[in-house]
């Protein structure tokens, strides 16, 4: 029997030196063969059993993802709340600079006014001076509203009028592309 108890230690070492790399996969195997056996369905349910591993508790699990779902949609709605409040920002940013620059050209154009008058009439100065009021009071209504009034008002504008929307639409683009063709004339 000694000669037996010896025989066996030494077949043990030679077996865990050959196979080192199954013997986790075997480890593996039977854990995902007890972790099934453990697990049993409530009478009345059909389970279908299959070789993946299924996690220890499908409620928690379940759980997660919906929290992670909606710790993602929190995340998505903030992101876009910072995104509305930028592009809110730079729009009144951009508002009080167009602004400024209409109230500018109302100023220069009244200042041309008086020139007007002495070098081709009073009746072509007084059109531009009536043309500064209007562009005056355009900057003061450009001040005066927040981004989403304009915003509002426009959308009005082009259900009222959706033909001259598109007309200004179509002149706007226009008159953009031609600027950004002449940009690229100018560079080559």
């Amino acid at each position: 029997m000694a000669a037996d108890q010896e025989k066996k230690p030494a077949a043990r070492k030679t077996t865990a030196k050959k196979p080192a790399a199954k013997k986790p996969a075997a480890k593996k195997t039977a854990t995902k063969r007890t972790a099934a056996k453990k697990s049993t369905p409530a009478k009345g349910v059909n389970v279908k059993k299959s070789r993946s591993a299924k996690p220890s508790a499908p409620l928690k699990a379940g759980a997660t993802r919906a929290g992670s779902s909606k710790s993602t949609s929190n995340v998505t709605g903030d992101l876009k709340d910072r995104a509305i409040d930028k592009a809110r920002s730079t729009a009144n940013d951009g508002k009080a600079k167009a602004g400024e620059a209409i109230g500018t050209l109302s100023e220069m154009i009244e200042n041309s006014a008086k020139t007007i008058d002495e070098n081709v009439g009073e009746k072509y100065g007084d059109y531009a001076r009536s043309t500064a009021d209007a562009v005056s009071s355009f900057a003061e209504k450009i001040n005066s509203k927040d981004v989403d009034e304009m915003v509002e008002d426009a959308r009005s504008f082009v259900r009222k009028r959706p033909a001259v929307a598109i007309g200004a639409a179509a002149v706007v683009g226009l008159l953009v592309s031609r600027l950004i063709k002449s940009g690229m004339d100018d560079r080559s």
